[in-house]
């Protein structure tokens, strides 16, 4: 009986010790999981000994122990193929084999909305962004591509199917949108109008018709010639692997069918690049005229070939906030923003990176307060200054402009944001960002203004002598 416990024993001790001991013998596989993983702890940093050393080692452990991805589809199987229950922390375990983007609940639930002065924000932002362009004869256009659930949500588990309202952010963006007049193309209308499926059950983005169909939608709003894919040719090859699958069942995935369509394009990659997902993509086309940038998130893998396709030269970047000198950069005639549904509240706190256009006031300026304002804060940002800070809220109306003077002349209208502060989001923030060279070398006068009507009130006054200050 002594034995059998012994070696018991032994096997238990063995079993318990195969994670640790194997990650000195076997190589480490890459997670699949959307996060970053856990770096290997220092003992001794600048300060000193790390005294969260042993926490962080076991972070270290748990994202790094050996058999981690065999170990993790096995409990994802068990778990979602018996209970229907997904274990990875950013997935939805659907019915009939379909997974969904956690992220992208809050808009499928309609809970979590934007403020109507967020909406205003982003909307009149775009705006600004747009008549900057327009008046360089640059044509701008934004998308938003939907969430997958906005679309089918009708294999959505049961314990989700609870809405709070169908009037999400993005269904009330769009009146904000129009009434800004923001170039937009509606890909949801147009999707919801089809009755195929164009997304992927496993994966979180559009297949590879829906993203011609997106092209099409958006060359078609821009006016720009372009070829149809709609009666092309096609195969279906089940070669696909959606990045939930990839996230919920590392070493388990199930392949998908894939749209490849016969008709061969005539643009090049500049370089090379591993795949569709890289922070910077240029690409030429020899028998096309035309030069786009596009700001796009991960709907732009698929869509890439069909709007490169369609232009001279175009340079897609994933970088935020979005960097506008690159329209000048690539001598670019067309602007196009693309970004997913459930990425709306975030863009609203991004305002792109665009030298400030100073405008002419007609109508009355007056003083109204000297405290209206508040962290008002002055920083060099790359090549550019920005200036930032938040109204008050007894200033601040859904739709109030708001403007920055410097030294009693130039006037500028900010970018509205929203920001973040230890009680949460307030949605009274402004940016601007101004080249040194419109700064006084020794002393400067700002001012902060917002519309109220026909009049613009000064809410706050500072004097500053760096333009690096704070």
């Amino acid at each position: 009986m002594k034995k059998w416990k012994l070696i018991y024993g032994i096997l238990f001790l063995g079993i318990c010790l195969c994670p640790s001991l194997g990650m000195l013998v076997t190589k480490q596989v890459e997670s699949s999981e959307n996060r970053e993983l856990a770096a290997f702890p220092v003992l001794r940093g600048e300060d000193g000994i790390n005294v969260e050393w042993l926490s962080e080692a076991g972070d270290y452990f748990q994202d790094h122990f050996a058999f981690r991805n065999e170990l993790v589809t096995v409990n994802a199987l068990l778990y979602g193929k018996l209970l229907g229950v997904s274990t990875a922390q950013g997935v939805i375990q659907g019915k009939n084999g379909w997974l969904y983007y956690k992220d992208s609940l809050s808009d499928y639930l309609g809970t979590d909305l934007l403020s109507e002065r967020s909406l205003f924000n982003l909307a009149h932002t775009l705006s600004l962004v747009q008549q900057n362009l327009q008046s360089r004869g640059i044509k701008f256009l934004f998308t938003v591509a939907p969430n997958k659930n906005s679309l089918y949500g009708e294999n959505m588990p049961y314990y989700y199917s609870l809405k709070v309202t169908k009037n999400n952010n993005l269904a009330r963006l769009v009146p904000v949108l129009e009434q800004e007049r923001v170039a937009y193309a509606d890909l949801y209308e147009v999707f919801q109008a089809e009755d195929e499926i164009l997304y992927h059950q496993r994966d979180s983005h559009w297949n590879n018709k829906g993203a011609a169909l997106a092209g099409e939608v958006l060359l078609t709003a821009l006016g720009k010639e372009h070829a149809s894919y709609q009666e092309e040719t096609y195969e279906i090859r089940s070669d696909f692997e959606g990045d939930l699958d990839n996230m919920l069942y590392p070493l388990a995935v199930t392949p998908e069918d894939e749209i490849y369509y016969d008709k061969q394009t005539t643009y090049a990659v500049v370089g090379e690049i591993e795949n569709n997902f890289e922070p910077r993509i240029v690409t030429v086309n020899p028998v096309k005229g035309g030069s786009l940038v596009m700001y796009r998130d991960s709907f732009g893998n698929a869509l890439l070939p069909f709007m490169a396709d369609a232009y001279g030269n175009a340079y897609f970047s994933r970088g935020v906030p979005y960097q506008l000198s690159d329209v000048d950069t690539m001598s670019a005639d067309t602007v196009v923003v693309e970004r997913a549904e459930r990425f709306l509240p975030e863009m609203v706190q991004d305002p792109p990176v665009m030298e400030g256009t100073a405008v002419q006031w007609d109508g009355e300026i007056e003083n109204s307060a000297g405290d209206g304002a508040s962290d008002v804060l002055k920083k060099q940002w790359g090549a550019l200054v920005q200036i930032s800070g938040r109204i008050l809220p007894d200033f601040l109306d859904t739709d109030t402009s708001i403007y920055l003077r410097l030294n009693g002349a130039a006037l500028y209208e900010a970018f509205p944001v929203d920001v973040e502060t230890e009680n949460g989001t307030d949605a009274g923030g402004f940016c601007l960002y101004l080249p040194p060279e419109r700064f006084a070398p020794k002393e400067n006068t700002l001012e902060v203004l917002v519309s109220e009507g026909e009049i613009l009130k000064v809410i706050y006054k500072n004097t500053f002598k760096e333009v690096t200050d704070q």
